[in-house]
């Protein structure tokens, strides 16, 4: 655990996603050909902390529709989740920066999202995650 100074920062990247014309044929061509192990959303990567191996994290890679408003601007083609340890902390720093926020806080029983606009005008998406509970509801899975 760090110390107040240096929370409010991200510790990784908790998403890949981005658009298609068939989300589930997109998931089914890297199941067939790239050997994702998919599931109705994408899959997740799973890994283990670097300073803590016994903590199992998740990376979900998901295909959405492609007239999705989850990311925002209809040209925004891909979002990045990034994994961060204190969301409270970030968005204080960050709105005290004057970067604009992008709708609601969202609260999961897996963790706090928060969508953000970057200094591109990319809607980016920041998560606290609670990795226990995460775990208890991936089935697609693709292990190293």
């Amino acid at each position: 655990m760090s110390d107040d100074k240096t929370r409010g920062r991200v510790t990784g990247v908790g998403g890949v996603f981005f658009r298609s014309p068939d989300p589930a044929a997109t998931r089914e061509w890297y199941a067939e050909h790239l050997g994702l192990g998919t599931d109705d959303y994408g899959t997740n990567f799973r890994w283990r902390s670097h300073s803590d191996p016994e903590s199992v994290g998740h990376t979900q890679w998901s295909p959405f529709d492609q007239d999705t408003d989850y990311f925002g601007d209809s040209a925004q083609q891909a979002m990045v989740n990034y994994r961060v340890d204190d969301l409270d902390a970030i968005l204080e720093r960050l709105q005290a920066s004057g970067v604009a926020l992008a709708g609601e806080m969202q609260v999961e029983p897996f963790g706090r999202f928060q969508h953000v606009i970057d200094g591109d005008g990319r809607r980016i998406e920041l998560w606290e995650p609670v990795d226990q509970e995460y775990a208890t509801i991936v089935d697609g899975v693709t292990d190293s």
